[in-house]
């Protein structure tokens, strides 16, 4: 079963186009939000398979939204609804990182035939692009599914849970800041927690260490932004 992230303000077309989805053979779990910064708070918690989402909405608007989960998660299609598509909308859309679009009025029909072909080709681009190995550097191999750092010498030192999450998330960003509050609020799910920031410091340093042996490499600090990985 699908799961399906819906992110629109009026609450009547939400119902049609719930109700009609989770009718489709096969079914959607779906899950609703009236707004993007509602929206933001479901896709950090629940992981759909798939959002489709209003541009035009209270608090905070499609864009704004798409571009912050665009910062981390770059796999997760997402499909705007909306009556505006002139060609400025639509490439700020595309540029931020949305996948498709449908022009409302539409049946809930129709957008399960665009879902269905999105998934389709999102699942088989990550299929062919899928990443464990990532290397860092001239000394280093970091493998994510089994939370090790490899060395060219053949020593291997394996990592925490929390140390391989941080570690991945910086190399899928490799050479581009990724702002402190998101990576709080990807492994730790909040965004200024003092504890969970001095936490962070301390996985840091120790990330330091295990790659100092390599001068190519560097885990920058950006005073006030976050961190950056380098190498």
């Amino acid at each position: 079963m699908t799961r399906l992230l819906l992110v629109e303000d009026d609450a009547n077309l939400c119902y049609i186009i719930r109700g009609g989805l989770e009718d489709m053979i096969g079914g959607y779990e779906i899950q609703t939000a009236a707004d993007g910064e509602e929206g933001l708070r479901i896709w950090k918690t629940w992981k759909p398979d798939v959002i489709v989402s209003d541009i035009e909405m209270p608090v905070m608007d499609g864009y704004e939204m798409v571009r912050r989960i665009r910062e981390t998660d770059e796999r997760t299609p997402i499909l705007f609804t909306s009556g505006r598509v002139s060609p400025k909308d639509v490439v700020k859309g595309y540029e931020l990182g949305v996948n498709n679009y449908i022009k409302k009025p539409f049946l809930p029909e129709e957008l399960h035939a665009h879902v269905t072909a999105l998934l389709r080709l999102t699942q088989g681009r990550q299929a062919e692009a899928h990443e464990t190995l990532f290397p860092i550097g001239r000394l280093y191999t970091f493998n994510s599914d089994h939370s090790t750092l490899l060395k060219a010498d053949g020593e291997a030192e394996t990592l925490t849970v929390r140390e391989a999450d941080l570690l991945r998330l910086l190399c899928e960003n490799k050479g581009r800041v990724v702002r402190r509050e998101v990576i709080l609020s990807r492994l730790w799910n909040t965004e200024d927690d003092y504890f969970a920031s001095r936490s962070l410091d301390v996985f840091v340093s120790r990330l330091r260490k295990l790659l100092a042996a390599d001068e190519s490499v560097q885990l920058k600090t950006v005073k006030g932004v976050g961190l950056q990985l380098v190498g």
